[in-house]
Parts: structure tokens; sequence; C-alpha cells
């Protein structure tokens, strides 16, 4: 019997135009399930595990396909598990700042929502208008407003959710604080979906700030305004967000949401601060002078609208560079705030070294910068040399203290790397742990571990 017919009561499909629709994500890697099959609550869920691991199927576990490292993409003859139908806000507490949701809800949905009351998400990926409140937790999601705020992780409270065995587990505490046992949320969030299927989430909300101003800083040297991210940071001011982009990046954004910039300017950053407008006043003077004093052209967003098109703009990066080359590479390195200047000169290094265009861009502000390398990943040729400088990059990153992952995970498209970062004890404990959730290695199989 195949899982459609023992499970009638489950929306299900092997049609192949949702097949096709459902084999690959935001990575451009792609690969046919077997089937996909749609729940709508945890106890629909429990069955779908409960009957995959009697009978060895695999599942992938999926929210919009948004994950840019192939962490949805199914595996041959894996089943789609999409949490798209379990998208209710179940419960508001505005007493106590938490809200209670389903995995399937849109990011951008729930900050709408919660806004209206006052409150505030601040988790903000760029793909925040698509992707799902349960993507975010299996990726840990980041986003402009981390540099403040923080990442998914650090909203999360409590999770139900269930086990590769069907057993459904509830975890963590709707209080602020809790420190009873072994803190199992931490773990699960990240965990790129190998380890349980989230089907119930609460998270932690902030006041919405009274008031946000937007600077626009133009530099005609790049290295120069990576300095000014530094400066600007250990000021002892945190904006909101602090944004990078290089002049490719600029120039691909022009071609499709113009901003009217000059073709002389080498790299901009977007800076948000946040507050009651008294405070915020004098430390949007102080970054001004900051940016300005490393050879910045600094502007303010003169309004809401005005401040929303800078953002139109930033989030489009990744639309207009696909537009470009459909099929590029994309990888998202962190350093130290300090070393972002020598991050910048590193790859532009390697750019002319290799011949391969690289284009930045990203949350300067926490050190995480989205390189892009231009090239079409189905030519042989290109995927080969492409694929040798991904790995200088990632080396040059871990000489200067970073990490070769900020918020993409690790997925499929840098398991092979993970190695250069993680020392093999810790990858044997990390798969020891996946054993112990998962024995059968029937959850999103693959990812993570090369």
């Amino acid at each position: 019997m195949n899982i459609r017919d023992a499970l009638p009561h489950i929306k299900t499909s092997t049609a192949p135009e949702d097949l096709i629709c459902y084999g690959f994500d935001a990575s451009g890697l792609e690969e046919l399930p077997s089937a996909v099959l749609w729940p709508e609550t945890a106890e629909q869920v429990s069955e779908i595990m409960r009957y995959a691991y009697e009978n060895d199927i695999r599942i992938v576990p999926r929210g919009a396909g948004t994950g840019m490292s192939g962490g949805a993409v199914p595996l041959r003859d894996s089943v789609i598990l999409s949490t798209e139908r379990m998208n209710r806000i179940i419960e508001l507490d505005r007493e106590n700042l938490t809200v209670l949701v389903e995995p399937g809800v849109i990011n951008g949905r729930l900050q709408r929502e919660v806004e209206n009351g006052g409150l505030f998400y601040p988790p903000d990926p760029a793909s925040m208008n698509f992707c799902t409140i349960g993507g975010n937790v299996a990726e840990n999601a980041g986003g402009p407003r981390a540099l403040k705020y923080g990442v998914t992780r650090d909203y999360v409270m409590e999770l139900e959710a269930v086990l590769p065995n069907g057993d459904i587990l509830n975890l963590g505490v709707r209080t602020h604080k809790g420190v009873v046992g072994y803190d199992l949320v931490r773990l699960l969030v990240g965990s790129e979906g190998t380890l349980a299927v989230a089907t119930k989430i609460r998270l932690k909300l902030l006041p919405l700030p009274a008031d946000v101003v937007a600077l626009l800083c133009l530099f005609t040297d790049i290295e120069a305004s990576g300095k000014a991210v530094s400066a600007v940071v250990s000021s002892g001011i945190i904006p909101r967000a602090l944004e990078f982009m290089d002049r490719e990046a600029i120039k691909a954004v022009e071609r499709i949401q113009p901003l009217g910039l000059s073709d002389t300017v080498e790299a901009l950053l977007l800076i948000e601060i946040d507050g009651h407008p008294e405070a915020i006043r004098k430390e949007v003077e102080k970054v001004a002078e900051i940016c300005t004093g490393f050879g910045a052209d600094v502007s303010m967003a003169e309004n809401e609208n005005a401040r929303m098109r800078l953002w139109e703009s930033r989030r489009k990066v990744s639309q207009a560079l696909y537009l470009i080359r459909p099929k590029k590479m994309s990888e998202d390195i962190v350093v130290p705030r300090n070393r972002i200047p020598e991050m910048l000169v590193s790859l532009r290094r390697l750019s002319a070294e290799t011949g391969i265009g690289l284009v930045n861009f990203g949350h300067a502000g926490d050190g995480n910068i989205h390189v892009n390398l231009m090239v079409d990943r189905t030519n042989e040729e290109e995927y080969r040399k492409a694929d040798s400088l991904v790995k200088r990059i990632f080396e040059a990153t871990l000489v200067l203290g970073g990490t070769i992952s900020g918020e993409h995970g690790v997925g499929l498209t840098k398991a092979p790397y993970i190695g250069m970062e993680i020392k093999q004890s810790e990858l044997n404990l990390m798969r020891g742990i996946k054993n112990l959730f998962d024995p059968k290695n029937i959850l999103n199989p693959g990812k993570i571990f090369p």
C-alpha cells in the first residue's frame, strides 16, 4: 500500500505538475519527489511520520521553498510534507507579548498582524513576504534587523513538534524564563528539518518602536564603506539595520528598481535607527557624521514612503541578480565586523584572479555578506571554476575568524564544505544527535552532513 492509499483523508498528489513545483527551492537544485502531502493538523503530521517510519519512507518538510541551500530539495523517492495549509495565527497574547502560530504562516503577514496592534516581530528575511515561520525556524532565519534584535532563535519560546516516529513533543515554556532540563527548543531551531517537524510555534513579541529613520550613505571607495560599518557599531550606537551593497549589486537593482544613483558609487550603506524620536535624533546625527568622515554622501529618507522605496530596492537585489544570471550561485559568509574591509578586498582580488564576477551585498552590521558568483551552474566548466572559487572564499572567511554560513544553513550546497569549519569530533556528536532523533534517517536525509 502506498502512502496515498494509506492516508486517504490527507490531501496528497502525485500529479507531475505538483511534483515539479515541489521539487526545487531557491538554491536552484532540483529533484522530483515521489508525492506531495498537505497535512492540516499536528495529528495528521504525526500520522504521516508514523507511516513513513514504519515503511522506511523518506520525508522532506517544506515551508515556501525560499531557502538558498537546498534544504527543501527532496532526494530521489522522497515525499514532500508541505506545511502551507497549517497557516493559522492561533493566539495573540497582548498581556504577555507572545503569539502562537502554525508553521505555514507567512512571516510578512505575521508582522503586519502584530504591528496593527502596536507590537513587533523583528526577524525579517529578504523573502519575508513569501517565507513561512516554520521555514524560518528550520533555518534560524535572520534578516537586516538581526543586528539589533537578533535572529529567529531569539524569539522561539515553545515548539510543538513531531518526531520521525510520529510522537508529538511539547517543548519550551511560555514564560520569559525557564531552565528546567536541556533546551531542546534551541536545538531544533536551525536543525533544517532533520530532527523533527514543527507544528506549533510560540514567539516572543516586542513593543513596536515609536519611530524609524533611514539614512542612505553613498561611497566612492568600497573599503571605506567597510571601515564605516565598524566605526558606527563601535561608536556605541546599535542601528536597527546596517545593510551593504557593492557597485555591481547597485547597478543590478537600478535596472529594475531605480534610485537614480550615479555610476561612480562603489558601495552604499542603508542604515536604520529606531526608538523614541528624541533619543534617535542625536544617534542619526552621529551616524551621519561618522559616514561623512569616511567620504560618504549621506541623505535621510524624507518620509515613510521614501524609506520603504529604499527597502524595496534592497530586497530586490537577489531578484535583480537572478534576472542577469538565472543559474548563479549564492553564498552567505560572516566575518567579524572589523574584518569586513579585509574581506571585501579579498573578494575583489579573488574575482580578478579567477575572472568570475562576484556581486556582494548583505547585513554588514553583523558581518554577513551574501557573495553571488555570477556563473551558469549548468555550464560544466563554469561550475567547476566556481566550485573551486567557493572553497577559496570559505578559506579566506575562516582565516578572518568567520563562518561559512550566517543564515542560509548547510542543506545540500554547503554540506561538502562543513568539515572546513566543524571538527570531526564535533561532527560525530552532531551525527549522534541526529541518530537519537531519527535512527532510520528518514527525515530530510542527506542534508547538513556530507
